[in-house]
């Protein structure tokens, strides 16, 4: 009997210990086990990684099917060194940072090969609008939530002032859904 708890307990140690997030390589990284699947796209951050404010690429989808998902942008917050960050306002993003359009074409141009071969594949993620929308003529307004519903996702630029990233560092994305706050989901990301 106490064989069969030990192996037990060392089981529940091995499956706690077990990382989540999957790290698929060109700084993409993804976790499908949670409530809300979270992919993200880390490669602009780690380009920049002294620019005042990061910008990632996340792809959230609803982690059972038939369940319609709410997140709005409060809901996604970065998790770094303990402390959690939320997203900055328009407003005050745009006050205090020039630097969008050259993030959005140099992100056009980088490989997309990792954050392809997650789940994400499977996924349809139609242009609904974004957090941060690209600052141009015919911009569209900035969202300020997306849904999930089957195999439709949300794909959005999320900005965060930047708290005094080093290369090696480890951070977390985490997304809660604003209709059923219980259901969550989150990806680790470590900076290359």
């Amino acid at each position: 009997m106490k064989l069969i708890k030990t192996a037990w307990m060392v089981l529940v140690l091995v499956a706690a210990a077990y990382p989540q997030t999957e790290d698929l390589g060109m700084s993409a990284f993804a976790n499908e086990k949670g409530a809300i699947k979270v992919a993200v796209d880390a490669s602009l951050v780690d380009l920049n990684i002294d620019n005042p404010y990061v910008m990632f690429g996340v792809y959230m989808a609803a982690g059972k099917q038939n369940q319609n998902l709410v997140v709005a942008r409060d809901g996604v917050v970065m998790i770094y060194k303990g402390q959690e960050y939320k997203m900055p306002s328009i407003g005050e993003f745009r006050k205090n940072y020039g630097g969008e359009i050259h993030d959005v074409n140099l992100y056009r141009h980088l490989g997309k090969e990792g954050i392809i071969s997650s789940w994400m594949r499977f996924y349809d993620f139609p242009l609904q609008g974004e957090f941060f929308p690209p600052l141009t003529l015919d911009s569209q307004l900035p969202r300020e939530e997306g849904s999930m519903y089957n195999f439709t996702g949300f794909q959005t630029k999320c900005y965060f002032k930047n708290p005094g990233f080093k290369k090696g560092d480890s951070l977390v994305l985490k997304v809660t859904a604003k209709n059923k706050p219980a259901l969550t989901g989150d990806v680790t990301i470590t900076l290359k």
